[in-house]
């Protein structure tokens, strides 16, 4: 195995940090489909891989599981974080109940918010990182961000860092693992995708059947662009920008050497 491909494979998680996230679709077929074009994987199962990989999730919705993209949280003792989240003012919406690999609760804040809490046995969660066709950033989008700082504080620990009006997650060790962004009429998780190229995969996206919500737009050093599938699902894809970097010299300021 190649460096580079073992700094991609991730083998486990720390606490309280995403670590997998699930479709649930009323078609898992055509939606597997969609997504095997868009993102070049290959579909087996009740999970998407990459290169044999397992990158994301893919489940039929039902009455406790709506349509789209559910990011998940990991954790050692699911027990313990669905009481420290009752704690804290969020509900339980689905109890746990052992899936492929773990064990899963879903949980929502008290804006709204839905997220699911997994505990794995022999499966951590997305195994590939880092490169196209993996999980990135989610965020967190909500119209009451002091809130949400409130009760992620104190559910999993997590301190907010506001920053050019949005703001990003850090865990107990500081590490961002997350974003927030503004929005309006309550609060939900983004789901979001790593690609090479965001303009290509949003013209692939609308040619197949999905649509474009927000134009793409840099933010930083990452451009990003919010899509739907051809089903309802939104999610958000986002690339690295590249900026060239100049460096001037300039002769005058040097000194003058005999």
């Amino acid at each position: 195995m190649s460096t580079m491909e073992r700094l991609m494979r991730i083998r486990g998680y720390a606490p309280l940090t995403p670590c997998w996230v699930e479709l649930a679709s009323a078609d898992p077929a055509r939606a597997a489909q969609f997504y095997a074009e868009l993102f070049g994987w290959e579909s087996a199962g009740d999970r998407f891989k990459l290169g044999g990989r397992a990158v994301a999730g893919l489940t039929r919705s039902q009455y406790d599981r709506p349509d789209g993209w559910l990011t998940h949280l990991s954790t050692p003792d699911l027990e313990e974080t669905l009481e420290q989240v009752a704690l804290s003012g969020g509900h339980c919406l689905s109890h746990p109940a052992e899936a492929h690999g773990g064990r899963r609760a879903i949980v929502a804040d008290p804006n709204g918010a839905i997220i699911g809490l997994w505990q794995g046995h022999d499966f951590a969660g997305a195994q590939a990182g880092a490169e196209p066709g993996t999980m990135s950033w989610p965020e967190l989008i909500t119209d009451d961000a002091d809130a949400a700082a409130r009760f992620y504080g104190s559910a999993f620990g997590w301190l907010l860092q506001h920053e050019f009006g949005s703001g990003e997650w850090l865990n107990h060790a500081h590490d961002a693992i997350a974003g927030l962004a503004p929005g309006y009429r309550g609060a939900w998780w983004r789901a979001a995708f790593q690609v090479e190229d965001i303009q290509a995969t949003a013209d692939h996206c609308e040619r197949m059947g999905g649509a474009v919500i927000l134009e793409p737009s840099e933010a930083g050093l990452t451009a990003l662009a919010e899509l739907r599938d051809p089903f309802g699902a939104r999610f958000t894809i986002a690339a690295p920008v590249h900026h060239p970097v100049e460096l001037t010299v300039s002769l005058g300021s040097l000194p003058a050497w005999d």
